[in-house]
């Protein structure tokens, strides 16, 4: 076995996990915001894959069971106030008054470890209101709609234009926010990259309702500023370590 280690744009880190999975990957490690660590079989086009990345290092490994190892360092975490995200190969309960939420990371953003997520999840629980409809952009594994039918809102459109998260998640509309009709929805998540949200910011806000709120992350601090002026002035801006998150409109959710 063999890894190659890839440095990568954070913006463009979960097309690459994508990417690499499709390339025969055993197993993935995000040694940083800007570092991957691919595991592949002896089998595997090692030439082919550093023609492909170039700049890779290139480092040979011990034989063991690297998918098993990487999966022995996601463990259940709770986040919120009120859920409980699993691996989906372990079979911990909920502890009392938390949601149970399986998740399998690798597959598509959206498993919950990563604080973008995170604060996405705390920001639902903080905003969302009975019956609100709610829009989930680049719903990715579909984290963020489960938490929002779990919470108690109205109708939840998840959508992706990615091929691979429309098959994981499920129930999925395949193409962007310009395809919503206008005035038609309460809540917009979007946990997508900084240049998206701002190619996006005039969609979310056709889309929206009076005193509707948009949820918007996947950015670190230091982009704050860009997704800001995109976007009518922030109610609050949450951060995660180097990420955040920025709310715009809406009133905090007064139920328990």
């Amino acid at each position: 076995m063999f890894s190659l280690e890839i440095e990568c744009d954070p913006d463009d880190r979960d097309l690459l996990i994508a990417e690499l999975w499709e390339q025969g990957s055993a197993g993935i490690v995000e040694l940083s915001p800007q570092h991957l660590r691919a595991f592949f079989e002896d089998g595997a086009d090692r030439d082919g894959l550093l023609r492909m990345y170039p700049g890779a290092g290139f480092r040979l490994e011990e034989q063991r069971d690297w998918v098993q190892s990487a999966r022995d360092l996601l463990k259940p975490m709770e986040v919120g106030e009120r859920f409980f995200l699993v691996p989906a190969w372990r079979d911990d309960p909920a502890p009392p008054g938390r949601y149970r939420i399986p998740v399998n990371p690798g597959l598509a953003f959206g498993t919950g470890v990563h604080p973008t997520t995170q604060l996405c999840i705390e920001a639902l629980e903080r905003y969302r209101k009975p019956g609100m409809t709610v829009l989930d952009v680049g719903t990715g594994s579909g984290i963020l709609s489960q938490v929002a039918r779990l919470l108690g809102t109205g109708e939840v459109y998840p959508c992706d234009i990615d091929p691979e998260a429309v098959a994981i998640a499920g129930g999925v509309f395949v193409g962007s926010v310009d395809a919503v009709a206008p005035n038609s929805m309460d809540l917009v998540v979007a946990n997508i990259s900084p240049g998206a949200i701002v190619q996006l910011a005039p969609d979310f806000l056709r889309v929206l309702r009076p005193g509707g709120v948009i949820l918007a992350s996947g950015f670190e601090v230091h982009e704050v500023e860009q997704v800001q002026n995109a976007l009518p002035p922030a109610r609050e801006v949450r951060q995660k370590g180097d990420w955040a998150l920025i709310v715009v409109g809406g009133t905090y959710c007064r139920e328990g």
